[in-house]
């Protein structure tokens, strides 16, 4: 069976993992403080907070913004539900809008069209990997006074060219950037994810809604030799991120830009062997962006059918997914009619497939992956 997705995790994650265990400190500890500042680091922010996943960063995030009821919330229904959901914790509004045909990212038009006087942020996703126009959205948002929140789930290692210079995907252009290490993500700490910001005061909310509101950390605490009582400042959540998974996520990032290097080649390798199927449309990467290719999609002709070529392709032991979700065809979205156009949107999650792409992938398998999708569209 090739699967969609196969994270690697080895020896070095499996003997960090125990050393977290028999240090006695499990929970959010010193090996999470160590992850935050390493991948602050590797993306060039001054703040990193870990929790305990991308949904839960997109939910701090907000309220660290002060979105509430009455708010609405510029976000593309083409990307995971987590994206409208969050907005939703918030009780304020989702308004959804279309993306860009060629790279399934949310389009800066679409945006400026949605802005109204009750817009008070826009999440922009970088979806599948693939950077988003966030100097665009950026602009946007100076221009009418709202944050920008990057919803970089599956972004980790992938660049934006910036007045010339390469810059990494979580060093900020708006108010947060938000990240997954969800197993199917390019690294994974199994659950877990990442908010990074430029700025301390939101850093410093971050911290405390992960934590109940609680005014001293348990390493403070634990720590000091006086006796410390501790207040909760507001009310928060549990959503911290554990030592165990951070000290796998340390060595995930040691990783990371071999893993990036390597996606990109087998990324290449199937643009070389798709490349003359007549009616495919292959993932168009522009030339201010470099993709970490957390997932390779690829559009099917409109006459082929998608759920038929999966299934033929499933036949033979390899896994693909549809393309990404629209949450506003789903039951907590769906009362009333979009007020944007999104047919792009729908045409992407109804004839794009994703197909197998991890580290561990061989040439042969790609060959027998290309084979089978050639046969499926010719059937």
């Amino acid at each position: 069976m090739i699967p969609i997705a196969l994270p690697l995790l080895a020896e070095d994650e499996a003997e960090a993992a125990r050393a977290a265990v028999l240090s006695g400190w499990v929970s959010q500890g010193p090996q999470v403080a160590a992850f935050e500042q390493e991948f602050a680091t590797l993306v060039g922010a001054p703040h990193a907070c870990a929790v305990s996943s991308c949904t839960s960063a997109l939910h701090i995030a907000l309220k660290a913004l002060g979105i509430r009821a009455g708010d609405e919330v510029i976000v593309p229904s083409h990307s995971f539900i987590a994206t409208a959901n969050c907005v939703r914790y918030c009780d304020a509004t989702p308004v959804f809008v279309d993306i860009e045909a060629e790279t399934y990212n949310i389009d800066p038009a679409r945006v400026a069209e949605a802005i109204t006087p009750r817009t008070r942020a826009i999440i922009a996703v970088h979806q599948m990997g693939m950077p988003c126009d966030v100097t665009a959205l950026a602009t946007l948002a100076d221009r009418h006074g709202i944050f920008l929140v990057e919803d970089a789930a599956c972004a980790a290692g992938s660049m934006i060219r910036i007045d010339q210079n390469w810059e990494p995907v979580g060093r900020p252009r708006g108010a947060i950037a938000c990240f997954s290490f969800h197993p199917r993500k390019v690294i994974t700490t199994g659950e877990g994810g990442m908010l990074t910001t430029a700025d301390p005061a939101l850093d410093r909310k971050f911290r405390l809604l992960r934590q109940h509101g609680m005014s001293v950390p348990d390493t403070v605490r634990h720590g000091s030799r006086q006796v410390l009582f501790e207040d909760y400042l507001m009310v928060g959540f549990n959503y911290r991120m554990t030592d165990i998974q951070a000290a796998i996520g340390r060595k995930q990032l040691e990783r990371l830009p071999e893993l990036v290097a390597r996606r990109r080649a087998l990324a290449a390798r199937y643009t070389e062997l798709l490349g003359n199927i007549e009616g495919l449309v292959l993932p168009f990467e522009p030339d201010w962006a470099r993709s970490n290719w957390q997932s390779y999609c690829v559009l099917l002709p409109d006459r082929i059918d998608q759920r038929g070529v999966m299934q033929r392709l499933l036949d033979q032991d390899i896994a693909t997914r549809r393309g990404i979700m629209c949450s506003h065809r789903e039951a907590p979205y769906a009362n009333g009619a979009p007020r944007h156009d999104l047919r792009w949107s729908e045409h992407a999650q109804d004839h794009a497939i994703l197909l197998p792409l991890y580290a561990q992938l061989t040439e042969k398998d790609q060959e027998r992956i290309a084979a089978a999708l050639r046969a499926g569209l010719e059937f």
